[in-house]
């Protein structure tokens, strides 16, 4: 990938970093009393793209220069110990992503972009750590394994955790909603929300499949806590939901004839199945990560409910628009926040030559995940764990972060 030519300087970058607790994860080894309820706290993060932080690195949407949505640059991702590169290709590990608390908390970030609840190697090649104890023997290492070895040596207070989607085939889903729009005309449209590669995903039979393995996903990270010496009630696991991507048929701002919905948004769902996207899709997705709760037999599991955090800033909705849409030309300008997307758009071959990622696509950007951020910091209340539901709270930002509230 191009690099980009709008990024943080380095000093910003660093000062931003230092304050989030980002930059302890690089350091060389905790103190050597550091363990088990001893030492600085440490937040870590499990799950897959929407846990990972992918698409971090935009601050909204533009057809018109990507330098325009460039909060981070090309370092967006990196997470090595040197911040030249990822420790694991892919996983898009963004330095906006939520963990990042600060006050005195330090961060974590073991989720991968692309994950499920078991490890596998993506058909492009990729390790896609799960959480699960997978270890090659080769340093590839499923992400309990990870957590287990990471808080023997830190004192990990409370591990969140957001995993499912793509047990439930969201990228596949969303490819089919996507071909569907383009391959089919507005007078005999072709929906996705009955495609069979597309309901196989949720079935009865599936569901009951998915929510095992979720199940067995919370069991694994509080076996990762046992083996790494702590007691139940010495940390805390919190679980979230996923958030809906689009609006409904109603709230898009842009026509569902002509195309424009997919060539100038890149939302490009018909409007039943964007209804149905969060009709039904989402809501058995969601109910099935809950469902699991129940069914690990994990205690005290505190849930972060997402499902309605962006509401108002989604992908085409009719209360924002891209940049060159709102007559702006940097995120870094007043109300760019409240005014562009908080989730970024769909591409497809359109990515070759360009700084964009087709992973990225449909998944919460850098305005999201600072906003998600708050959201993981109300649910920390200083130690004293809670669950509720975020949504937005207001406008502008407040120390960088959108005005988030937890109910």
């Amino acid at each position: 990938m191009m690099y980009a030519p709008h990024r943080l300087s380095a000093a910003v970058l660093a000062a931003a970093l230092c304050a989030s607790g980002l930059t302890a994860v690089a350091l060389a080894g905790p103190a050597a009393a550091d363990g088990p309820g001893v030492g600085t706290p440490w937040v870590a993060s499990v799950g897959d793209s929407y846990m990972s932080g992918e698409a971090g690195r935009w601050a909204g949407s533009s057809n018109a220069s990507s330098s325009y949505a460039d909060a981070l640059g090309s370092a967006a991702y990196f997470d090595n110990a040197t911040n030249t590169g990822e420790q694991i290709a892919r996983c898009h590990r963004s330095k906006a992503q939520e963990s990042y608390i600060g006050g005195g908390v330090s961060g974590l970030n073991l989720a991968c972009s692309g994950a499920k609840t078991s490890t596998y190697t993506s058909s492009d090649g990729y390790f896609k750590p799960g959480l699960d104890f997978s270890d090659n023997g080769a340093g590839q290492q499923g992400q309990a394994k990870m957590l287990q070895t990471f808080a023997t040596a830190h004192n990990v207070k409370m591990v969140v955790v957001g995993i499912g989607g793509n047990d439930f085939n969201f990228a596949s889903v969303v490819q089919s909603c996507v071909t569907d729009f383009v391959g089919s005309p507005s007078w005999f449209p072709n929906y996705c929300y009955d495609d069979s590669s597309v309901t196989a995903n949720f079935t009865a039979a599936n569901i009951s499949t998915v929510q095992t393995k979720v199940a067995t996903s919370l069991q694994n990270v509080r076996a990762a806590m046992r083996n790494a010496g702590y007691a139940d009630s010495a940390w805390s696991m919190v679980v979230q939901t996923y958030p809906s991507p689009i609006p409904n048929s109603a709230g898009f701002r842009y026509s569902q004839s002509g195309y424009t919905r997919q060539s100038t948004g890149g939302c490009g769902f018909w409007n039943k199945d964007a209804d149905w996207a969060n009709s039904t899709a989402l809501p058995t997705i969601n109910g099935t990560v809950r469902n699991a709760i129940t069914a690990s037999g994990v205690a005290g599991v505190k849930t972060l409910e997402l499902a309605s955090a962006f509401n108002g800033r989604r992908l085409c909705e009719n209360t924002v628009g891209l940049y060159e849409e709102k007559g702006l030309t940097s995120w870094l300008q007043s109300g760019a926040v409240d005014q562009t997307e908080w989730v970024n758009q769909i591409r497809t071959v359109s990515t070759i030559g360009t700084k964009y990622y087709i992973q990225e696509s449909l998944h919460p950007n850098y305005w999201a995940q600072m906003g998600l951020r708050s959201c993981v910091r109300q649910v920390w209340n200083g130690g004293a764990v809670r669950g509720g539901a975020c949504t937005i709270a207001g406008t502008g930002l407040v120390a960088g972060e959108p005005r988030m509230a937890l109910s």
